[in-house]
């Protein structure tokens, strides 16, 4: 069984995949943050380094991936390969911080890797707002996201609507994260949690 987190930076990924995992004793895949060698210097300098991180997210998600199937256990993983493909590489090079180039590269090592992985058997998409991303991002007050910007933020979105308006990759769960406070009201971390065993309560 394989459940996987989607949304935009400062959603919630790892908050409700730490608390998933605690509730369900799966096992938790992380987005490498804190050993990414990239990730600082990216967001100093987005344009010299967006071809370098992206390829290094995708080889971690890939190896991830692999990690997970070849188990045999339960896990609920921080972020997907999908995400890196269809959201953060296009936004890159649509900005012009990723040449045509690297971006029809990027596109080829991800066709390859998809060939060989399968979806997620459910996954969960938080969905936030601008504002509430914002108001996450500064409580959890890293230093290299103090240079985000709004537009970067918004564009985001908008491609992970149209991401998930398309996604048949497996079954879905949209939460919107405005509207609650899972972290920390525990009624509605439950509800959300019922959602999740009804959906795969029918997977049965």
């Amino acid at each position: 069984m394989h459940i996987a987190i989607a949304g935009n930076i400062g959603s919630g990924k790892t908050t409700l995949t730490t608390l998933l995992s605690k509730h369900f004793k799966w096992k938790a895949h992380y987005e490498d943050v804190e050993n990414n060698p990239y990730l600082n210097d990216f967001y100093k300098e987005m344009q010299r380094w967006a071809f370098n991180l992206q390829v290094y997210f995708l080889n971690s998600r890939f190896r991830q991936i692999v990690d997970i199937k070849n188990s045999g256990e339960k896990y609920i993983q921080d972020r997907t390969i999908y995400e890196d493909a269809y959201i953060f590489a296009p936004n890159l090079h649509a900005m012009g911080l990723m040449s045509t180039r690297d971006f029809d590269n990027y596109k080829e090592i991800f066709n390859l890797m998809d060939s060989f992985i399968e979806g997620p058997d459910l996954l969960i998409y938080l969905r936030a707002s601008v504002p509430k991303l914002v108001e996450q991002i500064q409580k959890r007050g890293r230093d290299y996201e103090n240079s985000i910007r709004l537009d970067y933020l918004t564009r985001l979105n908008e491609r992970y609507e149209a991401w998930i308006d398309e996604y048949k990759k497996g079954d879905l769960l949209i939460i919107e994260v405005d509207e609650i406070n899972f972290s920390e009201n525990q009624n509605e971390l439950e509800d959300i949690i019922l959602k999740i065993e009804e959906k795969l309560k029918n997977r049965s």
